[in-house]
């Protein structure tokens, strides 16, 4: 009976773990969100992002992503650039999602975004939920300490080069403030003019006459005056007789 050396049973088992690893690794890949950059380097200016978001559905296509900005890039930092056909970019509080309408099903979504400066760091992370038309939310959030692609739920992680010489950090981004609308106008106040009426009675209330008043004082002094002259008729009459 002829035996098998035993440097060949030995390397047996190492072969077979060999094998294993290289049709595990013929397998699919996972699907997972990649980031690229024009300028991939510490406090580089007028950046564009570029995000490529694999489908993991068969059921239902790509409707949003959600993504949470690194440490260093403020919402206002960021403009959208390009994306899938009808979809819009919108600005949250600690970073901006951009969704529309769904893409073919299992068809990957890719957009851009343009960012002013980024940070002085070593890599950057970019934390994103992706959400497809039936409600199915993929979440490429943990932070691996390799910060490669393909293990388990990874975040999108851009790796930079060191900043060139001389590169400084750019004051960050005003945050718009909304402007306040003008005051109402106040209503007119009422004309101090007196009206006629008015008029009249401050004119009787200062002594003043009226016509109405001037025309009785004449009809008073014409009937003194025909009774004087008859007063005075009367007497001399009397001294004739």
């Amino acid at each position: 009976m002829t035996r098998t050396p035993t440097s060949i049973r030995r390397a047996c088992p190492t072969l077979a773990a060999a094998v294993g690893a290289v049709l595990l690794g013929a397998g699919p890949a996972a699907a997972h969100v990649e980031v690229e950059a024009d300028k991939a380097q510490a406090l580089a200016e007028n950046v564009t992002l570029t995000f490529n978001a694999e489908s993991e559905s068969d059921k239902a296509g790509i409707t949003s992503l959600r993504v949470v900005l690194p440490e260093g890039i403020t919402p206002a930092d960021v403009t959208y650039g390009t994306g899938p056909k009808g979809w819009t970019f919108g600005a949250t509080d600690d970073g901006y999602t951009v969704k529309g309408p769904a893409v073919a099903v299992g068809e990957d979504a890719e957009y851009s975004v343009r960012v002013r400066q980024l940070p002085d760091a070593g890599q950057l992370a970019f934390k994103t939920l992706q959400g497809y038309g039936d409600g199915r939310v993929d979440r490429w959030i943990e932070l691996g300490s390799s910060g490669g692609h393909g293990h388990g739920n990874s975040a999108p992680v851009l790796k930079l080069e060191a900043a060139a010489p001389g590169a400084t950090v750019k004051s960050p981004t005003p945050t718009p403030t909304p402007t306040p609308s003008a005051p109402a106008r106040p209503a007119p106040a009422p004309s101090s003019a007196p009206s006629h009426s008015s008029a009249a009675r401050e004119t009787a209330e200062d002594g003043g006459l009226s016509a109405g008043g001037w025309t009785a004082i004449g009809a008073g002094a014409l009937v003194a005056i025909a009774a004087a002259a008859g007063l005075l008729r009367r007497r001399s009459g009397t001294g004739a007789g």
